[in-house]
């Protein structure tokens, strides 16, 4: 059986669920099985942090560049807000995931703000300029900072 797990996913995905269903737990490839259930743990936490990461990026750029404010920066936001709320609906356990990873999300945005800005990193705040409870508000969004490059 854990051939199939290497290769055919899909096909051990389907025999998996079978022999769940079925009650046939000597069958079962367990040691992928849990392997998988564990990847869906860091899968769930991966999106909030990729979801939080894309959200600062295109708060910062609101902030930075005034100037370019799009809609699509606005569905950005938007969408990236309701993506990390529909993420802890799912999973209410990781309620405290996005304050956790607030810091470090901010970390990677901040050079990924300053590459596509063309702005100087050292421009961008070094901690996060944003409380969580205002990333995530659905009403609110940074004020200009007029900083000409």
């Amino acid at each position: 059986m854990s051939g199939n797990y290497t290769a055919d996913f899909n096909l051990w995905i389907e025999q998996t669920a079978q022999q769940l269903r079925s009650h046939h737990w000597h069958e079962i490839d367990v040691e992928h099985l849990i392997e998988e259930v564990e990847g869906l743990r860091k899968s769930e936490r991966r999106d909030i942090a990729s979801q939080l990461t894309r959200l600062l990026l295109h708060l910062l750029k609101w902030q930075y560049q005034p100037q370019r404010r799009s809609d699509s920066w606005l569905d950005s936001i938007t969408d990236s807000r309701t993506q990390i709320e529909l993420a802890i609906l799912d999973s209410p356990s990781l309620k405290n995931y996005p304050t956790e990873q607030l810091e470090e999300s901010y970390q990677r945005t901040r050079r990924q703000a300053a590459k596509q800005t063309e702005i100087l990193i050292s421009v961008f705040p070094e901690e996060c300029p944003y409380s969580l409870e205002l990333v995530l508000d659905e009403d609110w969004l940074p004020e200009a900072n007029l900083y000409l490059h």
